[in-house]
Formats: structure tokens, C-alpha cells, sequence
């Protein structure tokens, strides 16, 4: 029998492989394999009951039948498993205490994960639009979640094999330029000089800007008049569009390169404004769009979502482009440019109407034309709430700069590191404080169900107790200072007879092994809270395991396995941590 990376998965083959010889069952019977009871064994096969229902069969003999191949199948070595019956037709599947090291061993780094995760989407072209904020105006606490969550999902998807196109579909483009430009050209607001803060510079002129716009109709037609002279090409708008551009980007860098996230793509609405008539021209040739009442919509049928009939806007009644029409263009590059298998959005839950009916519309258009369809999913998620439950917002009422809350993280994060450890230098308080402010922001956000809202609460982001980044940085520094404290490489060879037999030795064995499939499982659901779950879950019977067993003893055989145990554990929390973009340390 081969070791198996991903267990589950393996027994769930092996089994259907075993079935497809036995005529009662046969090629239709897939088995659900999960997680059992530690009383019964470590792995449980269902299906069973519900196969043997439909047959009119007595499970227990049916479920006996199977058990016989599979003891008599040359894919499951005695030596390493036994498999029985429980109850009216549950299998169950133990491992022999000598197959955990045996797998330790084997999958015992970040590269070997990762070069046993890498076929799951191999050859396969994934394209993950994220972050995507709009220029002219500051990231505020809300632009977290698409950040990190975005970051985490084509972090896990790369890691298993898919190529990934990361693209920050920035909004630079649209009638607020009009608003921007006027007030650049009121105020006299100089875009060359050096300005302490030019992005907040100019989201207040918009402000002010818009109070005129709000103000009469003269002031109205002065911001449309600098709008159209910026679509129909006046140098100097477009020098003024360029620069608001830079500036904006130039500060949403600060905030990437904080949280180390990078793009591959970074096109924003005006690359795709000279691509739309093509999506005009397309869908109205093939009967999809229709005009009405000078718009151009795409009307889709009630379904099971919503009763009545949905008017998709594709080109406003002036002849405008919007949203809907430039992410139809997007689509359309990202099929023709980038040849992708899968789309993946990540956005607010706001939004789900928008991308439920544009999946729908490219559908429709890309099978009548005969292109190659993509797979869409819409990775959307909820809102952050202050602790009143209401959304998050400063104390005067305006919503809180990103900007400002990773810089809060990083000095109450500072205050903390220093009394836990003010032996440390300078250098060290500052690194480590960083480390954990940024990465206690990004957890708490990625611990969470995306599609739930939850309540921002510093108290508990930054406490070194439960599901949180802390807990878990301190859980790998702990173990780091085990083998600084043996003198032993973390990646040492661990020779003997390393058997496990005490309880806790077996509970931590069987939970790293789990790690393939939580992550797989927090992949096809595009939810990270999965893999951050399964993380601090581990951390805890690592924890139970070190209470209840001395590491570091005199026998040989008894030191290395638990030291191996240790190592398992450190490598899979650290790279999961890595996988969800944060940043681990040795020493805290």
C-alpha cells in the first residue's frame, strides 16, 4: 500500500475501485468518507445504508461484502489498516500506529505539501479578480476582506496546482471624474507638488466638489462638460485623470506592499471602455440585448432567486458605458487573452444580484457565439461590524481608513510584545510587532465564515488565547524553541522505531494528517475559515500533546518521535499560515 497524502481521498478510490467488482453495488456507489469516532477508528466509509435501501438489501451483509474485497485487495496492506463493521453497515478504517511516521516522514515540509497537492488543478488557468478599490479615493476597513481573502484563496489554489492570473480591477474610470476634474481646476489643487497625503487631499476635493455639483444646475453642467471633454480625449484632463491615477495607486502600493499582496493584472474600468461596443454589437446580433427605452438590457426569465423578470443593464440611455458592460469586456479578455478555465470575484455579498445575472449573460452570449465558457463563481462576503453591531465606523461617523487600523494593529501589538518580552531589542519589538499586528487583523477577518458578518473587536484579535493569530504565532515559536532547546534540526531524520502509542501521540498523528483535507475542502468552497479552523484545532491537540508527553527524554526512540510530531506540526502550521498570507516567526 502507498502512503497517501490525502487520505480521504484515497480511501474514498480505493473503496469505489474495490465496488465497482461486486455487481450489487458497481460502478454507481461512491462512498462519503469522514472523520470517525477515535472509539470505532480514524476514517469512517458511508453509503452503505442508503445503497443497500435502494437494492432492498440487508446493509450489514452488503457492507460485509465489501469489507471482504477490500481486505483481499492488494491497495490496502494489512499491516498499515484494518477495516470493520460497525452497527447496521458503517466501515471503518484504523491506522496501525507504525503508518503515522511513516507519513510523517514522507510529507514533511512545505515542498513535499505542496508537490503532493499540485495535481488537484493542474493545467488549470484560474483568473481571481480582488481588492479592485476605486482611485481618487482611500481603502478604508472595508476593503480588508476582498484583500485577504482573495490573497488567501489564489494563495491555496497556486499551492495545488492552478495557474493564477491575480487581477485588481481598479474603477478609474466614470461621472465621478467630471466631479474630480472640476474641483483639481476650482481649487487649484497642484497634482505635481508633494503633498503629505495627496489621496486624502483629493478625496476631499471631491467632496467639496460634489457639495457644488449638489448646489445648481450651473455647477452641474460644469463637472459634465470636464467628463466629456475627458472622454473625448482633452490633454489636459487626461493628464489630470493620469494623475489622480498614479496617486491613488501609488497609495493603495503602500497598503499592498504592507500586507504583501501583488498583482499580475492590474487593468481598471477605462482599459475595457474601447472594448465595449464589440458587446453591444455581439449581444444584440445574437437577440440577447435588446433596446428599451434607449438602454441596452439583457432581460433573464424569473427563476427559483427571484419571481420576476431581470432587466440586466448593459448601456445606460445616454449611451454609457457601466459595470455590467466592462465586466462582460473583462470576461472576454480574460477567455481570448489569458485562455482561463475559471473566474473567481471576490466581493461584497451586495453584489450577488450583479454577478448571478452578468454569469448568466456571458453564458448565454459565449454559447452563441461558440467561445470557450469559463467556470464563474462569485466568492462574496459579508460586512465587518463595530462591537455596537452596526458597521464599523470611527467615532464621528466616517468610515475608518484602512490605512490607520493596520498601523492601530501594529502599535497595540507593539505594547503587548514589549511586556511579554521587553528583554527583546528594539529591532526585534518592532519586527515581531508588525508580524503580529498585521497578521492578527488579517486572521480574524479569514477565521470567519466569509459569507457571515462579525464584530471587529481589538480585545479579541490580539489575545494570545483561542482562534487567533497570536495563539497560533506563539504555538509555532514554542515549538521552534523546543529544538533550539534539544540543539536538534527541525528537519533531522528522526531514526528508530518511531511507533506511536500514547493517546495524545495518536490524536496529534491523526489530526496532521488531516491537513490535506482541510485544505482541499476550504479550496472548493472558496472558504478560508476551513484550513484557519483546522489550524487552530491542531494547535490545541499539539498543546494537549506536550502537556501530557515529555519531548525531550533520554530514550532515543521515545525523543525522536515526539520531536517528529513536533516538526509536523510546526511545518503544517507554519505553512498554512502561509497559505492565508501571513507571516510566521521563531521567536516571540
Amino acid at each position: 500500500m502507498e502512503i497517501p497524502f490525502n487520505v480521504v481521498d484515497y480511501l474514498e478510490d480505493t473503496i469505489h475501485s474495490v465496488a465497482k467488482e461486486i455487481p450489487e453495488l458497481g460502478e454507481e456507489f461512491h462512498p462519503d468518507v469522514r472523520t470517525a469516532d477515535p472509539k470505532f477508528g480514524d476514517f469512517q466509509a458511508n453509503g452503505i445504508m442508503s445503497a443497500a435501501k435502494r437494492l432492498k438489501m440487508n446493509p450489514r451483509q452488503l457492507a460485509e461484502k465489501l469489507v471482504t474485497a477490500l481486505q483481499n485487495s492488494p491497495k490496502l496492506d494489512s499491516k498499515l489498516i484494518t477495516i470493520s463493521i460497525a452497527g447496521p453497515g458503517f466501515i471503518n478504517f484504523k491506522f496501525l500506529p507504525n503508518f503515522y511516521p511513516a507519513w510523517l516522514k514522507l510529507y514533511h515540509n512545505e515542498k513535499a505539501f505542496q508537490k503532493a497537492s499540485g495535481n488537484i488543478y493542474h493545467n488549470k488557468t484560474i483568473s481571481i479578480d480582488y481588492s479592485s478599490p476605486n482611485t481618487a479615493k482611500q481603502m478604508h476597513v472595508g476593503h480588508i476582506r476582498s484583500m485577504v481573502i482573495g490573497e488567501a484563496i489564489q494563495r491555496m489554489l497556486r499551492f495545488c496546482g492552478a495557474t493564477i492570473i491575480r487581477d485588481n480591477h481598479i474603477g478609474d474610470w466614470g461621472t465621478q471624474f467630471g466631479i474630480i476634474i472640476m474641483g483639481v481646476k476650482e481649487f487649484n489643487y497642484d497634482l505635481d507638488a508633494p503633498h503629505a497625503d495627496p489621496l486624502e487631499d483629493l478625496e476631499d476635493i471631491y467632496k467639496k466638489g460634489n457639495a457644488l455639483f449638489e448646489s445648481s444646475d450651473s455647477w452641474k453642467e460644469r463637472a459634465r462638460s470636464e467628463l466629456v471633454k475627458l472622454q473625448q480625449g482633452d490633454p489636459q484632463n487626461i493628464k489630470l485623470w493620469e494623475k489622480v491615477n498614479q496617486v491613488s495607486y501609488a497609495a493603495f502600493q503602500k497598503i499592498y506592499d504592507m500586507m504583501n499582496i501583488h498583482f499580475d493584472v492590474v487593468l481598471g474600468e477605462s482599459f475595457y471602455r474601447t472594448k465595449v461596443d464589440r458587446i453591444y454589437k455581439e449581444l444584440t446580433e445574437t437577440g440577447i440585448a435588446k433596446e428599451s427605452q434607449g438602454a441596452l438590457i439583457v432581460m433573464h426569465s424569473p427563476d427559483a432567486g427571484n419571481p420576476q423578470s431581470y432587466p440586466f443593464l448593459i448601456r445606460k440611455k445616454d449611451g454609457a458605458s457601466n459595470y455590467s458592460s466592462t465586466d462582460l469586456a473583462t470576461a472576454l479578455h480574460h477567455v481570448e487573452e489569458n485562455k482561463v478555465d475559471e473566474m473567481i470575484y471576490v466581493t461584497d455579498g451586495r453584489q450577488q444580484d450583479h454577478f448571478k445575472y452578468l454569469f448568466k449573460t456571458v453564458n448565454q452570449w459565449f454559447d452563441a457565439k461558440g467561445y470557450k465558457k469559463p467556470e464563474f463563481k462569485h466568492a462574496w462576503f459579508g460586512t465587518i461590524l463595530g462591537e455596537d453591531g452596526k458597521a464599523i465606523k470611527t467615532r464621528s461617523g466616517t468610515p475608518i481608513k484602512l490605512k490607520d487600523l493596520l498601523q492601530e494593529a501594529i502599535d497595540r501589538a507593539y505594547t503587548i510584545v514589549q511586556e511579554k518580552n521587553p528583554t527583546l531589542d528594539e529591532a526585534s519589538h518592532q519586527h515581531i510587532a508588525k508580524v503580529v499586528g498585521l497578521g492578527a487583523v488579517r486572521y480574524a477577518d479569514l477565521s470567519q465564515n466569509r459569507t457571515s458578518d462579525y464584530i471587529f473587536s481589538w480585545d479579541k484579535i490580539l489575545s494570545f488565547e483561542g482562534n487567533t493569530a497570536p495563539y497560533l504565532l506563539y504555538a509555532i515559536a514554542r515549538i521552534h524553541s523546543i529544538f533550539k532547546k534539544a540543539n536538534i534540526p527541525i528537519d533531522s531524520d528522526f531514526a528508530g522505531d518511531l511507533t506511536f502509542e500514547t493517546h495524545e501521540e495518536l490524536i496529534l498523528a491523526r489530526k496532521i494528517m488531516e491537513f490535506p483535507v482541510a485544505l482541499k475542502h476550504a479550496i472548493i468552497e472558496l472558504r478560508p475559515h476551513i484550513l484557519c479552523t483546522y489550524l487552530f484545532e491542531l494547535s490545541v491537540a499539539f498543546s494537549t500533546f506536550y502537556s501530557a508527553n515529555k519531548v525531550i527524554v533520554e530514550e532515543e526512540n521515545i525523543r525522536n518521535k515526539r520531536l517528529l510530531l513536533c516538526a509536523g506540526t510546526l511545518q503544517i502550521l507554519e505553512t498554512g499560515l502561509h497559505l492565508l498570507g501571513l507571516e510566521t516567526l521563531e521567536k516571540m
